[in-house]
């Protein structure tokens, strides 16, 4: 077996993975990415995202042209509970690209991103599993499938998703705290052009419905225990034509407009939690490196900052500056989600007892200066910490 050498290897060609491997090939590093799928297909995966989602792929040189093929503008997000009530997250912008939240088309931008780190530099190889991954001191050695090859790498990134191969040989993968649920993602075509995005919440769960380019919309289910035995019996499409039956409007709620465009792709369980995000030879990027749930929709915001913020500490340990180490990467995110994260649990909270969350519901729809502020924590505009302030607690859940 032909073993060959490398400053980094990622694992997976998701967003965060190949925006990980185009900044450290900008930077001159030597970079494999490892992509187990042979091409690109629709799988469950998030397309919301707030506003600053946009804010910082421009950081890192995308440009208008761009941005439009692969965004569409979202004015809001329409929240609406089972007991009738219905209010707007907005997000003080104007509605255009450059200050909106946006539902992006991820057939278009998770191939562009590799392409883009293909540009940089990066070694990209599609249809590549890991089969195994050893971390020893301060190098990696995996063990990569049909090509009878092996790569040591002096950092392995994990940007491999919710079953993530690094966390595992790290030894750092844990359970979501929020219990086993179940997730199912598809197209429609557009039949109601509303330029607001929608989150209905059902019982033991939630619908999201994002527009995205080309006459779409994409819509995200996520399901409780209570769905499972349903799931099982009737399948996902089933179910997420029945549920789609409900929370579409009924004039528009045809046979053609419910037909999925794509496969209804599921995932199960939702979410996991690691106990850290990096060590000697390694860290996690993207949903690997810890994903609770997409109701905030700031998984792919997440993962544009992990991918800077990781590429900037390999770059520096590779570099040998003085004091750096992997370790520093796990603290800047710590710093820069866990109050978000602790705000996110919030609300989970809040969607598991339904008459907490209606009472809130009530009260956010009729307040409007409440309202706002939830909107621009939600919208990352804010720092999160503003939703635990007392003072917007008390606004919130005053009589």
């Amino acid at each position: 077996m032909t073993a060959s050498r490398v400053d980094v290897a990622v694992v997976g060609g998701g967003p965060a993975g190949a925006l990980t491997a185009m900044l450290l090939a900008n930077r001159g590093r030597a970079v494999v990415l490892l992509e187990r799928a042979p091409q690109w297909r629709w799988r469950a995966c998030g397309v919301f995202a707030s506003p600053a989602s946009v804010a910082a792929l421009r950081s890192i040189g995308f440009r208008e042209p761009e941005l439009e093929l692969l965004a569409r503008p979202v004015e809001a997000m329409r929240v609406e509970s089972p007991g009738g009530a219905s209010f707007r997250l907005t997000y003080e912008g104007s509605g255009a690209l450059e200050d909106s939240a946006v539902g992006f088309d991820r057939s278009t931008l998770d191939p562009l991103l590799l392409d883009r780190a293909r540009s940089a530099g990066a070694e990209v190889r599609l249809g590549a599993t890991v089969e195994q991954l050893a971390l020893s001191g301060d190098r990696a050695r995996l063990t990569i499938s049909g090509d009878a090859s092996e790569l040591i790498a002096r950092v392995v990134v994990g940007a491999d998703g919710l079953r993530s191969v690094v966390a595992r040989a790290a030894s750092v993968d844990r359970r979501s705290p929020l219990g086993p649920r179940a997730a199912l993602t598809f197209h429609l075509i557009d039949a109601w052009g509303d330029r607001d995005a929608r989150m209905v919440v059902v019982d033991d769960g939630y619908v999201g419905i994002a527009p995205v380019p080309g006459g779409r919309v994409n819509v995200g289910i996520v399901l409780g225990r209570s769905w499972f035995e349903r799931l099982r019996r009737e399948g996902g499409r089933a179910v997420a034509h029945a549920i789609c039956a409900s929370v579409f409007p009924d004039g528009a709620a045809s046979a053609e407009a419910l037909r999925p465009l794509d496969r209804v792709a599921g995932v199960t369980p939702l979410g996991h939690a690691v106990a850290r995000r990096a060590g000697a030879a390694w860290l996690l990027v993207g949903d690997a490196a810890g994903f609770l749930d997409p109701f905030t929709g700031e998984g792919l915001h997440r993962a544009i900052v992990s991918a800077g913020l990781a590429a900037a500490t390999i770059d520096a340990v590779l570099a040998g500056r003085a004091g750096g180490r992997l370790e520093d990467y796990d603290r800047a995110m710590r710093a820069g989600f866990a109050t978000k994260d602790l705000v996110s649990r919030i609300v989970q909270g809040f969607l598991g007892q339904p008459g907490l969350f209606e009472y809130a519901a009530r009260r956010l729809a009729a307040r409007e200066r409440v309202r706002a502020t939830m909107g621009q924590v939600m919208g990352d505009i804010v720092p999160a910490a503003h939703a635990l302030d007392p003072r917007f607690l008390a606004a919130l859940l005053a009589p």
